[in-house]
């Protein structure tokens, strides 16, 4: 883990799942999940909320990296995990539910990847 400041903290993939479940262990709601692409890697920041703190996990991912689930953990983690998949491409595997590109009607694939991108 390395903090980045502003209640964010960095963190390496074999760290999620273990802090998802402190956090759910603890009553930590999630308040979101949020992804961006840039330079070729993906930044997902999950936002967590108890009382009155909130505290960002940021997890970066190359483009052929596994995120895993954790909607099984966070059912509110479906809609944001279905969404960062069909509009950034981020590969997560496991969802619970998955809407196989059918969250939004849009007509391209990925549409927030630059075309140079994709």
């Amino acid at each position: 883990m390395e903090d980045l400041g502003s209640n964010i903290v960095k963190i390496e993939l074999v760290e999620l799942l273990p802090i998802i479940m402190e956090k759910k262990n603890d009553y930590w709601r999630l308040a979101q999940i949020c992804c961006t692409f840039r330079e070729g890697i993906y930044e997902v920041s999950y936002s967590f909320a108890k009382d009155f703190e909130l505290v960002n996990y940021r997890l970066v991912v190359d483009k052929e990296e596994i995120v895993p689930s954790i909607s099984r953990v966070y059912k509110a983690a479906i809609l944001y995990e279905n969404e960062m998949r069909e509009l950034f491409g981020l590969k997560v595997e496991y969802m619970k539910v998955d809407y196989h590109g059918k969250l939004y009607r849009i007509n391209e694939e990925t549409p927030f990847l630059a075309k140079e991108e994709k």
